[in-house]
């Protein structure tokens, strides 16, 4: 039960910190569904048991998806995360050192002398397809 996780008495929890938490450990459980049927794909002999495993891989994750898109929906932070890295295909890395402003991992900004490239925006790395 995902209230076995709490780290605080769940009175202390607002709605919405109980609901994220809800939705957070039924994406790990069906992140780890996804970890597990593929394992077993991989390590079956069987072309008809494989497919299966697979299919239903496939179902968890759809689950997961679901519920981070529930996610997104009802959490402002998260949503912002995910707008700024998902669906582009420029750099994972280059994307969050634009968006945070720094010209390398752990390295300055450019308000701060750094050689980060003044200007850059997120929008036009989204566009990169």
């Amino acid at each position: 039960m995902s209230s076995e996780d709490l780290h605080v008495p769940r009175e202390v929890l607002s709605q919405d910190g109980r609901l994220l938490h809800y939705a957070i450990t039924s994406l790990k459980e069906e992140l780890d569904a996804v970890d597990w049927y593929r394992q077993r794909a991989d390590d079956t002999e069987d072309e008809q048991l494989r497919e299966i495993l697979l299919h239903n891989m496939r179902e968890e994750m759809e689950h997961a998806a679901m519920v981070l898109e529930w996610i997104r929906r009802r959490n402002t932070d998260f949503a912002g995360h995910l707008k700024t890295y998902l669906f582009t295909d420029a750099p994972i890395l280059g994307i969050e050192k634009v968006d945070t402003g720094r010209s390398e991992p752990g390295g300055t900004s450019p308000a701060d002398g750094g050689s980060g490239s003044a200007g850059v925006t997120i929008g036009s790395l989204k566009g990169a397809r």
